[in-house]
């Protein structure tokens, strides 16, 4: 089965990311590394509130799907790091107005992040119906 790497489109090249892909696709699949909040531009998170981060997180994810030719909607999977639990409800209202109809199966735990983030998100989309 190929693979093929998928990155944000507004990713600038000279900044080196790590060993990873933002994103690979494989077969009917889309395997999005954990995302944060990040400013692509200039590779350096954007700190602010749980909200704030989540929204921005989100829009990378969002970003990220669509340069795959998916949306939100195929989502199948989540994983959520927070960095305090206690925001959870905060974290909650604005994810759930990203998935307006069946909702992703999902994980979300404590962690300790980088650079004093809170919140990092992973996800799986199922992409079959793409051409």
């Amino acid at each position: 089965m190929s693979k093929k790497a998928v990155h944000h489109p507004h990713r600038d090249a000279s900044f080196v990311t790590g060993a990873y892909s933002d994103a690979v696709s494989t077969g009917d699949f889309l395997f999005v590394s954990g995302q944060a909040s990040v400013d692509f531009t200039t590779s350096r998170f954007v700190l602010g509130t749980i909200e704030e981060e989540t929204i921005r997180t989100l829009e990378n994810i969002k970003a990220i799907l669509e340069a795959a030719g998916a949306s939100m909607q195929d989502i199948v999977k989540c994983t959520v790091h927070l960095s305090d639990i206690s925001e959870f409800d905060r974290y909650n209202k604005v994810y759930s107005t990203y998935f307006p109809g069946i909702k992703p199966a999902r994980t979300t735990v404590q962690s300790v992040l980088a650079e004093g983030i809170r919140v990092e998100i992973d996800c799986i989309a199922c992409i079959s119906h793409q051409p």
